[in-house]
């Protein structure tokens, strides 16, 4: 059974993120599952920190992009949003090269708060990153409103 509300494929959510900060880093939706969205990062030089593996903070972008996506097409867009409202994150093994890839899968899916988990994990399915993040889901804006 779907959590889904919206039905999307990955491909048509590739085409919203174009020119987002996500594309601008290379996150790619891989994959939409019944109860999970999976993403994927290929970890290059420009995402290191200093000391050669990949910066904390990117992960944490992974994190919350793919569960800010999910969290999003299970809502109804036409009267709600979603807005990250706390992230944490534990490192847990670091990372020079290769995919990272990050899954997605609710705790809590409620009317106005969900809370998912956040898997990344290297090219051999060792986990990298662990992380928890609470949406808010609020009523729809206008921009500027």
């Amino acid at each position: 059974m779907s959590i889904w509300r919206t039905e999307a494929t990955a491909e048509e959510i590739e085409r919203l993120a174009r020119g987002t900060f996500a594309a601008r880093i290379g996150i790619r939706i891989a994959e939409v599952g019944p109860d999970y969205l999976r993403a994927t990062l290929a970890v290059t030089p420009e995402l290191h920190q200093p000391y050669g593996v990949l910066h904390g903070g990117v992960s944490v972008a992974l994190a919350e992009t793919v569960g800010s996506v999910a969290a999003t097409l299970c809502i109804d867009v036409e009267r709600q949003q979603c807005f990250g409202q706390e992230i944490n994150a534990n490192h847990l093994r670091p990372v020079a090269s290769g995919v990272i890839t990050a899954t997605a899968r609710p705790y809590h899916i409620g009317s106005r708060s969900h809370v998912w988990s956040i898997e990344i994990r290297d090219e051999l399915e060792r986990l990298v990153c662990i992380s928890r993040l609470t949406i808010a889901v609020v009523p729809r804006r206008e921009p500027g409103s």
